[in-house]
């Protein structure tokens, strides 16, 4: 019997679906070249797979941020379920508050911050985001600094902007697997890089609002690459402070009492979503493959957790709350964003 190439069989002995593999020529022999390294006739296993497979569910991490003081806090929820957030760990260094954060599918990190009112700080933190314990410390920055804010491709992750309290124009990378040593990977073409909105595909990382003074500028990088940052295009409103999260093809950002959305893959101005509940001048967001949460915020302390179904529009609806009110700026990640 000739098997051509594309047929399918149900392999009993691995329980796996394969497919079988030959050359665009294949007519029966096992001596025809095959597709890339696999040889004609070769039965291959169909890879099916999703974040939520590879994670065990997305999970999003909550660390640092003002109570007004500086707080070792980090607490995690499961994204696809909702209620309160629960103990994770704690942070070891003191500069917890306006800590930058980015994250790949394994590790969670955050970067830069301070304890005020003027103690900026170059360090790192990590930790394994399937877990739960305390962050171990390294250093993430060339430059230290408060109010930055990281994407991360699943290889980088990379921060932008910041204060030290002037306002810098700065981006810089490190391997999150390796936790090398950071280096430049550019600057932000703008002048406002305090606590903007970010988010991120496989591809691009962009950066949203900001404030010294507040803009409205949406600016892009293209992760995989060194360069300076380019014109997006513009959110709807002026937050200031901006919260940002995505899945792999829409990117939500959040500020104020409004809700904001991009294709990442496109370029233009952002489209009306919908609103919070409450005014999150100080939120962060971060996603799953489906939704997007939305913590902390305000100039006082807040324990609400908000969530959208990002592929629809509409309002946010209530998860729950952290273990303890505080403004996150840039403190949340997860392991099923829009980047891995």
């Amino acid at each position: 019997m000739t098997i051509k190439p594309g047929a399918f069989r149900f392999n009993t002995d691995s329980m796996k679906l394969e497919i079988f593999r030959g050359s665009a020529n294949y007519e029966g022999s096992a001596s025809m070249a095959g597709i890339g390294t696999l040889a004609a006739g070769q039965w291959e296993e169909i890879q099916a797979t999703s974040p939520e497979v590879q994670t065990g569910g997305s999970r999003a991490l909550f660390g640092g941020g003002y109570t007004p003081t500086s707080t070792k806090v980090i607490d995690y929820v499961n994204i696809s379920s909702t209620g309160n957030a629960i103990d994770f760990g704690d942070l070891t260094d003191t500069n917890n508050g306006s800590k930058g954060s980015a994250s790949s599918r394994v590790r969670g990190v955050w970067a830069g911050g301070n304890a005020e009112p003027n103690s900026d700080t170059d360090k790192g933190e990590h930790v394994t985001i399937a877990s739960t314990g305390n962050s171990t410390q390294f250093t993430a920055l060339v430059t230290a600094r408060r109010s930055t804010t990281g994407v991360c491709n699943g290889t980088r992750a990379i921060f932008a902007g910041g204060r030290t309290p002037s306002n810098q124009a700065i981006l810089e990378y490190f391997d999150i697997a390796s936790l090398s040593t950071p280096q430049d990977f550019g600057d932000m073409s703008r002048t406002s890089n305090v606590s903007m909105g970010p988010l991120q595909s496989q591809t691009r990382g962009l950066f949203a609002g900001g404030y010294t003074p507040s803009v409205n500028s949406i600016d892009m990088i293209t992760m995989s690459t060194l360069g300076n940052s380019a014109d997006f295009g513009d959110l709807l409103i002026t937050p200031g402070q901006c919260g940002g999260a995505s899945n792999s093809v829409r990117g939500i950002f959040s500020g104020d009492t409004s809700i904001n959305y991009v294709t990442i893959a496109t370029l233009g101005d952002a489209t009306d979503f919908g609103d919070l509940t409450n005014s999150q001048t100080f939120c962060s967001d971060t996603a799953s493959p489906t939704r997007a949460v939305i913590v902390g915020g305000n100039e006082s302390d807040k324990q609400q957790v908000e969530y959208i179904q990002i592929m629809t529009t509409g309002n946010a609806v209530d998860f729950g709350d952290l273990t303890s009110g505080r403004q996150m700026r840039d403190g949340a990640c997860s392991n099923g964003h829009g980047g891995l």
